[in-house]
């Protein structure tokens, strides 16, 4: 889709999105904003979301027009719970996602590296912060744990509170760079960007000590830009994270055994029976942890399961539609 020539034509970017209504960051200005017409006549129209660059038509006394969404370097998705033949988009030219994780009951590894798959199938690179650090007395063990997950993941512990370690997260917010925040409730995600920006932009809610699960004090993902130029996206909490269109990411999260699997005598090698199976050695050595094996093949799995039932359920609704049964 190619913008229309306009004298008012400006780039600027979707801080915010409230069912159909936009607002597009603008010269340090927050506009309100629409679609243009066209999204809504494609099949299968590709719509804006949280962090992305777009073309509009400035219109200074009302609703601009959103004409064109530029090409996205990074671009986060997971499967929509609400709607199984679904995709949700979630946030799109993403340097950095900051997997915010408090060192108390919220701590998953599994979670963690479910994150940090759909991080790397976005074309982010997934940092760890592990919050909450003044509550922990070994915190060099869960330093340690995360550290396995990937060598492409990257791990700091800090103390929002107090102040610990958040000079380790400076490097990250360089003008123009965009740091998205994941998490689940209660993880002290917003705790964590009131003291970065050192400005009270996010409300706090209370967790409670029974399961050290905090309600949502973010309802929406929003864009912010900070007196530096760099950007955070905050999103709601997620308890669960699933997997699906996510191979490559999770791929990426578990290198080490996609490259034991090159090592098998044979090529479409089950890791079961097979002699020469460098998967078998590996767990026998203890090169390979069984739970670390484990969690790669149930994600695994679960990614090739989700995906054929979406591509499924999807093929069967395009004939519904196209036969008239159902409205696209």
């Amino acid at each position: 889709m190619n913008p229309n020539n306009s004298k008012n034509l400006s780039l600027g970017r979707i801080s915010e999105i409230q069912k159909n209504s936009y607002t597009i960051l603008f010269e340090g200005e927050e506009l309100p904003a629409k679609l243009k017409g066209s999204f809504y006549e494609e099949e299968e129209a590709d719509f804006p979301v949280v962090g992305d660059y777009v073309d509009f038509e400035l219109n200074p006394a009302g609703d601009s027009v959103i004409l064109a969404i530029r090409e996205r370097t990074s671009f986060l998705k997971r499967p929509d719970q609400s709607k199984t033949r679904v995709m949700q988009n979630m946030v799109s030219n993403v340097d950095y996602t900051f997997i915010v994780t408090s060192l108390n009951e919220d701590y998953s590894y599994n979670r963690i590296a479910r994150y940090a798959s759909v991080a790397l199938q976005g074309n982010s690179l997934p940092v760890v912060v592990l919050t909450k650090s003044d509550l922990c007395s070994n915190v060099g063990r869960y330093i340690r744990e995360v550290e396995t997950i990937s060598d492409k993941v990257r791990v700091h512990a800090v103390s929002a509170i107090y102040g610990i370690g958040l000079d380790e997260l400076e490097e990250y917010f360089k003008p123009g760079a965009t740091v998205c925040f994941l998490g689940s409730s209660g993880a002290g995600k917003s705790t964590l960007l009131n003291a970065i920006t050192g400005t009270e932009i996010m409300k706090t809610g209370a967790v409670r000590e029974s399961d050290s699960t905090g309600k949502h004090t973010t309802t929406h993902r929003q864009l912010i830009e900070l007196e530096n130029g760099a950007f955070i996206i905050d999103t709601p909490g997620m308890r669960e994270i699933g997997m699906s269109e996510a191979q490559e990411g999770i791929d990426d999260t578990f290198e080490d055994i996609r490259e034991l699997e090159c090592r098998c005598k044979f090529s479409d090698c089950r890791h079961e029976t097979e002699p020469g199976c460098a998967i078998k050695a590996a767990l026998k050595s203890g090169e390979l942890s069984e739970e670390r094996y484990r969690l790669y093949k149930n994600l695994s799995a679960e990614n090739t399961r989700n995906y054929a039932k979406k591509k499924e359920i999807s093929k069967w609704h395009k004939a519904y539609v196209k036969y008239g049964i159902l409205k696209g």
